[in-house]
Order: C-alpha cells, then structure tokens, then sequence
C-alpha cells in the first residue's frame, strides 16, 4: 500500500543531523513506493532542503519563522500541524531525539492518534509494517504494527541504516508560510555544557567512564582515545554524581541512550540502569580491575586491569594504526 509519509528533518547548528536522513529511510519503507515529504522547521533553514531530497526525500516543505529559531514544542507543533493539514499524511517519522520525544507526543495528541516511540528496526511482514522497540530497559522485545489510521513514529538515532546520499537526485524544496503565535515559552539564551566534538546520541565510537576514572582529570585519557577513534566520551551516572564530569555525559535509564558500533566502558561496573542505555551497542569493551564487574557480562570483549594502564596502550596502538593504513 503506497502512503505518503511526512518526515522530519531535524537542524542542529546550522546542519542537519544525521538521524534526519535515518528516518528518511524508515519513511521509505513506510511508503511503500509513495511520496516521502521532508519537513525542516526553523529560520532560514531552506538552504538543507536539497540535502534531504539526496538522502531519498521526493520533496521538501520549509516552515521558516522568527520563532522557529530555537525549538519549542509550541512553536513547532503549529508549524508541523500546519504541514500536516495541507499534506494529509498517511506516515509521519521523527528522530528520537529530545526534540522528537518532547515534539512527537504532543502532535500525536492533537491528531488523536497512536505513536510507536524509540523503534529500533521496522520491516514488512505479512503485509504489515512491523517495528521492534526495546522494552523492560532493553532486557526484551516487543514487536508492534499500526492496524488503523496514522503511522507515527519515532527511530531511536544509529540503528537504520541512511540510504546512500545520490547528489544527482533533485525535488522541489517549498515554502508554507504559518503564523506562529501564542507562544507559552520563549527561549532568550542556549547556553551548551556539553563538550565539544560528535555528538553523543549519534556517536559511532564512545568511551565511557565510571566512577573508576577517580577524578576529573581521569578522563583526559579517554578523551584522547576518544580523538583518536573520532568518537564521543560518555558517562556513568556515578561519574556524573561524583562531579567528576557533566551530567550531558551521563549514558543510562536517566541519561541518554545510545547505541554506537563501538561502545568502551572504563572503570564502570555495569549497574542495570547503566546497561539501559548502553546494552545495545553493536561491539562492547569493558575494562575494569575487578573480574567479577557486571559490565563483563554484556561486553564482547573484556579487559581485566588499570584503565590507566590499558587505555593510554590502546591509544597508541590506535595511533599505529592509523599512521599504518594512511
């Protein structure tokens, strides 16, 4: 059954983020050889329309505003719902980000409609489209398919893979003009303490640490591996309590969930609301003085020793590597 299906891309600094084009492949599948709409929200944002239409999008609506400068549910959700209205969407698909969490539930209201949050995987199966989204902190599966109305969803960021970027491909990238108004919040100022470099939710590469690393200071050496790597440096909820660093770090049930191609935890134990966040990661090295950690009993590959002797080795090596096959 062919669907039109809106998808929205999501814009952080200037550029679009690289789940924006994950969700153009979900909404690919949830087509099923219909139109593909992208979404951009924001001021003056036009320019990213083309990048979506080469990622798989058919075309692109821009909603640009004074007010969609910063984010607000308010401000978006009229700019969304006004797209939604001209379009008559069978599919809708966000990022699930914070934005797409904060964003998404709201428009499912106002559409008195279902949504099926953070899938992991969607497929065709029977003649349904069929999402699997982790449930019980990722220890279980669930499987669900939409049997009337709207599909609404939301892709958890680095599990579906973006359809190949073709610069050949054009489309036409629109305006809607919609009067923002009544705005319950405003934003006067963003100020980021999350360090600089990837982003943490769409990192391929993280090294964790945990209340092992002792001190502020103990994560320099996982931020240098980090740089080596060009991944992004998280957090336990124990190094974060302990102020050994921000909670924008903290990967967990109460942190953020991520799911890179190569997750190294060191110095954490492995508590059951850290594996939360970080037991789907494809590969998982854990590095840790005590045997007996339950970090190992998720890891792929463990390392029983000093994460200040092993990761300063691993670096280097890292760098051999590198040097080697340039």
């Amino acid at each position: 059954m062919a669907r039109k299906v809106l998808v929205l891309g999501e814009v952080r600094d200037g550029s679009l983020r690289n789940v924006s084009f994950e969700a153009i492949a979900a909404g690919k599948t949830v087509a099923e050889g219909g139109e593909v709409i992208g979404v951009l929200a924001g001021n003056e944002v036009s320019a990213l329309g083309q990048e979506m239409i080469q990622y798989g999008a058919d075309k692109v609506i821009v909603v640009e505003h004074d007010k969609l400068d910063q984010y607000t549910s308010d401000g978006y959700s009229q700019a969304l719902m006004a797209v939604i209205g001209q379009e008559k969407p069978e599919g809708i698909i966000f990022g699930h980000t914070a934005l797409g969490k904060d964003l998404s539930p709201k428009l499912a209201s106002k559409l008195s409609t279902g949504l099926i949050s953070d899938a992991t995987d969607l497929e065709e199966a029977g003649g349904n489209l069929v999402f699997t989204r982790p449930i019980y902190s990722g220890k279980a599966f669930e499987k669900k398919i939409v049997t009337d109305g709207l599909i609404f969803a939301t892709i958890r960021p680095n599990n579906i893979e973006p359809l190949a970027k073709d610069e050949s491909r054009s489309g036409d990238v629109s305006s809607l003009s919609v009067d923002i108004t009544d705005l319950r919040t405003i934003i006067k100022d963003v100020v980021r303490k999350a360090s600089e470099g990837v982003d943490l939710s769409e990192a391929k590469v993280i090294i964790a640490g945990g209340r092992g690393v002792k001190s502020e200071d103990g994560f320099e050496p996982l931020k240098e591996l980090a740089d080596v790597l060009g991944g992004a440096v998280g957090a336990s909820r124990g190094a974060c309590d302990a102020d050994y660093c921000d909670y924008s770090l903290q990967i967990g049930q109460t942190g953020k969930v991520v799911t890179p191609d190569l997750y190294i935890a060191c110095g954490i134990s492995g508590a059951i609301q850290h594996l939360a966040g970080m037991s789907n990661s494809k590969v998982i090295v854990a590095i840790n003085k005590d045997p007996e950690a339950n970090i190992f009993n998720v890891a792929d590959y463990g390392i029983v020793g000093d994460l200040f002797e092993v990761v300063p080795m691993l670096t280097e090596e890292f760098k051999k590597l590198k040097v080697s096959s340039s």
